[in-house]
This record gives structure tokens, sequence and C-alpha cells, in this order.
């Protein structure tokens, strides 16, 4: 396994030492399984929508749970009261889970099911606090009279 070194990126970042936690979370879960399949889509500048192929669960049987920076999502089989003989089985009937992690500010705002597939709306909400504000240059003698008062 590769370890990278991300400090010469944080000589001139403030505040990110929270990318390289995830890298390394990402690099280290590099062996996970694909299953089961999903998307990710970018709706517009601040939505998402990850749509992630669950045939054969039911609503029931899937949870969501969004706690501070990730989102999990989990498949759990009920067992079936039929005893079921396959020729072949294609179609995965096993439980999973599947994080993500979200950036600052991102939140669900939906979820609904449909055709097998669980689609998961996401929106970031930047606050008024954070956004781009233009701050006003004054001159050195406004504010010495400023100080005079």
């Amino acid at each position: 396994m590769r370890n990278y070194d991300f400090s010469p990126l944080f000589r001139s970042a403030i505040g990110f030492d929270r990318l390289a936690r995830i890298a390394e979370h990402a690099a280290a879960n590099n062996g996970n399984s694909s299953y089961p399949p999903y998307n990710i889509e970018l709706l517009g500048e601040n939505r998402y929508r990850i749509t992630m192929a669950v045939a054969g669960f039911s609503m029931e049987e899937l949870d969501i749970i969004s706690e501070g920076e990730k989102l999990l999502i989990k498949g759990v089989r009920k067992e079936s009261d039929t005893e079921r003989k396959y020729l072949h089985q294609g179609i995965a009937e096993r439980g999973f889970e599947r994080t993500f992690q979200l950036a600052d500010h991102v939140i669900v705002t939906g979820a609904n099911l449909e055709n097998g597939l669980l689609n998961i709306e996401l929106v970031r909400e930047i606050p008024e606090a954070m956004k781009a504000r233009k701050i006003e240059i004054a001159s050195g003698r406004m504010l010495e009279s400023e100080a005079a008062e």
C-alpha cells in the first residue's frame, strides 16, 4: 500500500487537514466491494443526487442515516419464508452498507425508491456568514479621524 505525503499541499492552505483524512480513508477502502452500484450526479451548482441500484429491496429494508459529515445507506434483507431452489442466482440478495463522506454544509433533502433505484437528493447550503462579501477599504486619514472621535 502506498502512503501519500500531503504536507506540501497544506503549506498555503489553512483548515484543510480533514482532506488528508478523507484521502487516507479512500485509499484504505480501495478493496471494498462495489455492491450495490451507484451514480453521483451534479444537478446544479449546489445540488447533487446519489442513485443506487437496490433491486429487490423494499423501503422497509433500507435505512438512510445522515450524521455530521457522513451519509450511511444500509440495506438489510428480511428472511424469506419460502425456500427457493436456484438454477442460477445472478441477483445479489445480500445486505450492504455504503458510506459517503459529505462536504461541509451538504445536507440530505429527500429520498425516494422507484423501479429498484434509490435516489437521494443532496444540497449544499452555505450560510450567509460563509458567503463571499466585499470588504470596503478605508483611507488612512479616515481611520485617524474616526480614532479621534
